[in-house]
């Protein structure tokens, strides 16, 4: 046992996040006024709590749920889900497959070949996620009741290699702006942010040193991408709607309500300023 994790996971949330908005960010959080996105995030987080979040941030029990709002054809199929990483019978499954736990971010294994699968590795990895707590990390309440598992999607990419994602930032089922995400396979990841029109919007360092008349191709199927994006934020104060594109077709990827857990250091503080200006904690009934 980690006494020190332990010990930690007995600090009230409020003290908790107070100490790690100011270690990450470098300022005081203000939970009394919250103004920015990232202090109002942290706000959403202690107060917040709908039931039907935990759901949300299940990778396999959200499925389903996004399946009743926008249609199985947007869905990645789902060849298993397991509780342990012994019940996995690989043999039953295809040459290529990605692994991901359902109750925490990050946690996942992409096989390309099966044969070359590092069995011993992956369950390391796997039953180390299972026993942890993502809720504890970060105090994202949604995630602190999902039933940890393991399931296997069909493994994607379209005819280039590439699985394109786009994060949709979203604010009551209006979607503000889409960030795209290039060069994924390099160290240095290429983040700019496009509104619905397809003008490049300036909220990172990257948009902000931009050419005036830098671009990129708009996907043939960004306009339904939007309308995807805002369905599934109906009614949802903030969050962030992943989404992949393959070969034309789109595809649901997950929902995010705290982006880099409300301690985005990234965004200009301008940006932080108006997408908080965009979260109404007026309306939200706290707990």
């Amino acid at each position: 046992m980690n006494i020190k994790h332990e010990l930690l996971k007995l600090i009230p949330d409020s003290i908790y996040l107070k100490n790690a908005y100011k270690k990450i960010m470098g300022k005081n959080l203000n939970l009394r006024t919250p103004k920015t996105f990232n202090e109002k995030l942290q706000w959403l987080k202690l107060h917040n709590r709908n039931p039907l979040y935990t759901t949300l941030v299940d990778k396999y029990a959200v499925k389903n749920w996004a399946a009743r709002q926008i249609g199985d054809s947007y869905i990645i199929p789902t060849l298993g889900v397991w509780d342990k990483f012994e019940e996995i019978d690989f043999e039953k499954l295809p040459n290529q497959f990605v692994l991901k736990c359902t109750h925490d971010s990050g946690s996942y294994f992409i096989c390309k070949d099966k044969s070359k699968l590092d069995k011993i590795e992956a369950q390391k990895r796997f039953t180390k996620a299972l026993k942890r707590n993502f809720f504890y990390s970060g105090r994202e309440w949604p995630y602190k009741n999902v039933h940890p598992r393991i399931i296997a999607e069909q493994y994607m990419e379209d005819r280039n290699g590439a699985f394109v994602d786009y994060k949709f930032s979203c604010f009551n089922g209006v979607v503000d702006c889409v960030m795209v995400c290039l060069d994924r396979h390099l160290n240095d990841v290429k983040f700019y942010f496009f509104d619905k029109d397809w003008n490049l919007k300036r909220l990172n360092v990257r948009g902000k040193n931009a050419p005036d008349d830098f671009t990129i191709p708009k996907p043939p199927c960004m306009d339904e991408m939007f309308e995807i994006a805002a369905k599934l934020s109906k009614d949802i104060p903030f969050v962030r709607v992943d989404l992949f594109e393959c070969d034309g077709k789109i595809y649901f990827g997950e929902m995010t309500f705290y982006p880099d857990s409300g301690f985005d250091a990234n965004l200009l503080p301008e940006t932080d300023v108006y997408f908080g200006q965009k979260i109404d904690l007026s309306k939200i009934t706290r707990r």
